[in-house]
């Protein structure tokens, strides 16, 4: 395996995932700066946005990166595609991290590169705006960022799969996330996630990640004890725990069912 160790970045996560170490994170849907208040006091390493699958804008994101400041969780968003102005306008409201969808060969990780990095490396613009407290810290971010931002890509489809090691061996790409509904929509069985060759599929991501000395990420849905347990021991490093809106929807059905059965003995 290739060692890849970061040791000059003030983002915890990026050197984790240069590392190969476990973090844990979590998803936020819902559009409103007192999830991520809330979601950021629990513990989490980092907390992402859904920008490709919400209405969440970007102008939503920064408040919901406001409301993270200081608590400790790095922000990561996933943009809504691979667009340079997307990942530039996320970075620039202050994610400390992308995660950018459906990357499916070396030349689209290459434009993911390009947008989250300043030059020589990139073609990230230079302004004055959150990330660099609008002027007042512009030398102090410009010098630290291109080995502060991380940079992960999504790999959701059979093209994606097929050219994982050059996917991998572009520089700047510090890991990957397996969208595995997308990916199974691809070989044309939807919401077939356990199907073999799905599987098959992310154990060859999982093999060029452990050669390349990358991290894969996974979305863990339900976090049960086994399941997270599973998704570790088969490699996987950028664990996502849950989701907001799952986070919701569950507890309120525990709570109702509690107060139903609750009722139903008092009553009798």
């Amino acid at each position: 395996m290739k060692k890849r160790v970061l040791i000059n970045t003030a983002n915890p996560v990026r050197k984790a995932l240069l590392e190969r170490k476990v973090t844990l994170g979590t998803w936020i849907q819902i559009g409103h700066p007192v999830v991520a208040e809330i979601l950021a006091n629990v513990g989490f390493d980092w907390v992402a946005v859904d920008g490709e699958h919400t209405d969440i804008d970007v102008e939503i994101f920064a408040n919901i990166a406001r409301a993270m400041y200081g608590r400790g969780p790095q922000p990561f968003i996933r943009v809504r595609e691979n667009n340079t102005l997307a990942i530039r306008q996320a970075l620039d409201m202050g994610a400390m991290g992308v995660i950018v969808p459906l990357v499916g060969s070396a030349e689209e990780a290459r434009r993911v590169v390009a947008a989250a990095k300043y030059p020589p490396k990139g073609e990230r613009g230079f302004c004055f705006s959150r990330m660099n407290d609008y002027g007042e810290k512009f030398g102090e971010y410009l010098k630290n960022a291109n080995d502060d931002v991380a940079v992960v890509v999504m790999i959701e489809s059979k093209g994606a799969i097929e050219n994982i090691d050059e996917i991998l061996a572009v520089d700047g790409v510090d890991g990957l996330f397996i969208g595995p509904y997308d990916l199974s929509g691809s070989y044309e069985i939807p919401g077939q996630t356990s199907h073999p060759i799905v599987q098959q599929g992310c154990k060859k991501v999982l093999k060029a990640c452990e050669k390349f000395g990358k991290s894969a990420g996974l979305h863990v849905v339900v976090p049960t004890k086994d399941n997270i347990e599973k998704a570790i021991a088969q490699g996987f490093t950028f664990i996502a725990l849950g989701v907001d809106t799952v986070f919701v929807n569950e507890a309120s059905k525990r709570a109702l069912a509690t107060a139903k059965n609750a009722t139903d003995n008092y009553a009798s």
